[in-house]
């Protein structure tokens, strides 16, 4: 399971694609140690995910373990390479449909005809018959409330907006007196009317924790003040680098999701006693942008950490390490693009964080396998210089 773990990260393939593949590449087969050809896969589907959520975030680390140990194996890396380290964070998108349109104000009225529209659909699972489900005028209400907020006529859009959560609002309070003659059904109905009473009471300029969607609640809305994208729905998670490359390409050292939206410098805290447990050595040396200004670093580890844009204190070496803190943003773009961090397909606050660790896992065994062919193509080229042409033979002979 560790080994298709590793291969899903590794090649970009969803949980079906990769049971169709294993049947079909050998070399998957031979990587997860069978020993002899199968034609029928001895695991489901359902197991990967079972297994994931077995295994957590802890044991997955020891994945990004081993890898930094096979690429120092290999030769593509050297230890003292991860003693100095670029950290930085980025956001983890969740697989949802956002119900704050880009380059657009909040608006609850998705979500609250979605939560309707759940509530209604498990009473009459249950057999609960209600007085009204407003199907059919809570459709033209969200209807008429997305017109007037293109249109820009808010009045008549909050008009609107107030009457989806008046709908709610009886559809909640008629269940919640037909559970009180049924109480064997409480359990059944209580994650569903605790979302529906939370979207109902959120506000449009609600600070804090709000629910941004239905299936996935522990999505959050995080602004890092990009113009093109000015809110990111998931999870910050928080990537570490060798500052310097190494020989094999820029490994990941470490890779941690962070809930809470905390504050970038707040959370040296935590990711460098991680850093340095995973590497099993000391950090020299910590390279972050200027978002972890007043950072909370360990008090042994406080003077080691260089923000961009201080002044105080530089050298040439520090100088020098600035130059190189923009390695870590192409390794974010690869483990999005290549490695599924790009978007999220994992459920709950588990998910995000093994989603980010094998995202990782991925990219460093992508990383070995393409110092291993470089290898392969040297040693090739050495031998075929040092057999020379045949016809050069002969004629030695």
């Amino acid at each position: 399971m560790a080994g298709l773990a590793i291969l899903k990260s590794m090649h970009n393939l969803s949980d079906e694609t990769l049971c169709e593949q294993w049947v079909l590449q050998p070399y998957f087969q031979f990587f997860c140690g069978e020993e002899f050809f199968q034609h029928n896969r001895p695991f489901d589907r359902s197991s990967l995910t079972r297994w994931r959520m077995r295994m957590g975030e802890e044991r997955l680390v020891a994945l990004v373990q081993e890898s930094l140990a096979a690429g120092t194996r290999v030769g593509a890396a050297k230890p003292a390479d991860f003693r100095q380290v670029i950290v930085d964070t980025t956001v983890q998108e969740k697989a949802i449909a956002p119900c704050i349109p880009r380059n657009a104000k909040p608006t609850d009225a998705k979500l609250m005809h979605r939560a309707r529209e759940r509530l209604v659909k498990l009473a009459r699972k249950h057999g609960l018959a209600l007085r009204q489900s407003y199907a059919r005028v809570g459709k033209f209400a969200l209807i008429k409330h997305q017109r007037y907020a293109h249109a820009k006529q808010f009045k008549r859009a909050n008009k609107a907006l107030k009457r989806l959560r008046t709908m709610l609002g009886a559809v909640i309070r008629d269940i919640t007196r037909k559970l009180a003659r049924r109480p064997q059904l409480e359990d059944r109905f209580a994650l569903a009317l605790s979302l529906a009473r939370r979207v109902k009471d959120q506000r449009q300029r609600q600070r804090g924790k709000k629910v941004y969607s239905l299936h996935a609640p522990e999505v959050e809305c995080i602004g890092k003040g990009k113009p093109h994208k000015p809110y990111e729905f998931g999870v910050k998670v928080s990537v570490a680098t060798p500052l310097y490359r190494c020989k094999g390409g820029q490994f990941v050292a470490h890779v941690k999701a962070l809930p809470g939206n905390p504050y970038d410098g707040h959370t040296l805290a935590t990711v460098i006693p991680e850093i340095e447990a995973t590497l099993g050595a000391s950090l020299t040396r910590i390279v972050t942008d200027a978002g972890y200004r007043g950072h909370n670093a360990p008090k042994d580890k406080a003077f080691k950490v260089h923000v961009a844009g201080q002044k105080r204190g530089l050298t040439k070496a520090i100088k020098r390490a600035f130059r190189r803190r923009a390695a870590v943003e192409p390794v974010i773009g690869h483990l999005k693009s290549d490695h599924r961090m790009g978007r999220n397909f994992l459920a709950f606050a588990s998910g995000d964080a093994n989603n980010a660790v094998l995202a990782a896992v991925g990219y460093n065994f992508r990383l070995i396998l393409n110092w291993l062919k470089w290898l392969l193509c040297a040693l090739v080229l050495a031998a075929l210089e040092t057999a020379g042409p045949p016809q050069i033979r002969a004629r030695s002979a």
